[in-house]
Order: structure tokens, then sequence, then C-alpha cells
């Protein structure tokens, strides 16, 4: 059985690149990417956001002060695994490296 998040990734591949615009949208809306410690004001200024779908931010955010992702309504919305996502990159893409690779943060 798949969980939300692979669920979701399933659907957007079947989607449209109109829906899936949409639906990247409503991810966005919810976000609280800005309103976390790491979140810098070059990431601000580049409308960088979501991280967990987008990836890790590749020059704005350096380090990491603290995270917010797990109280992120994305985040427990689609049941993700992993956290840090501004500096060690999408949810699908930790999954890879921890499944495939064996890596772990």
């Amino acid at each position: 059985m798949m969980d939300p998040f692979e669920a979701r990734c399933r659907e957007m591949a079947e989607c449209t690149p109109e829906q899936r615009r949409q639906m990247i949208e409503e991810q966005q809306s919810r976000c609280i990417c800005p309103t976390c410690p790491t979140y810098t004001n070059c990431a601000r200024n580049n409308n960088e956001r979501l991280f967990c779908d987008a990836g890790y931010s590749p020059r704005c955010i350096t380090f990491e002060v603290s995270c917010l992702c797990p109280t992120c309504p994305v985040h427990s919305d689609l049941a993700m695994k992993h956290q840090v996502y501004c500096i060690r990159g999408a949810e699908k893409a930790q999954r890879y490296e921890r499944e495939v690779w064996g890596i772990q943060f």
C-alpha cells in the first residue's frame, strides 16, 4: 500500500502540466518555510519555498539554524519521513538516497 506521499507523486505524474502547476501552487500556499529560523532573506527575495517538493536551496540557505518541517501542514498531510529539505533535498531525493544508497542524515 502506498503512503500519502507516494500516492501524490503518482497522481502528479498523471496530471497535465497545468494541473501539476495548480497542485504545487496549492501546496505553496500552505507552506511554512518562510517562518522557519533557517529561512534567509536571500530565499525570501528569490521566492524559494516548498523545499520538501522543490529540493534544497542552491545558494540561499547554507546551514541549518533549526527546523520547522515536522510542524508544516504539507509535511504532515503527505506523511513525509524526512526533514531539513532546504539543506538536504526534497523528500523524493532523500527517500531515494536512503533506499538505494543507504544514506541516512
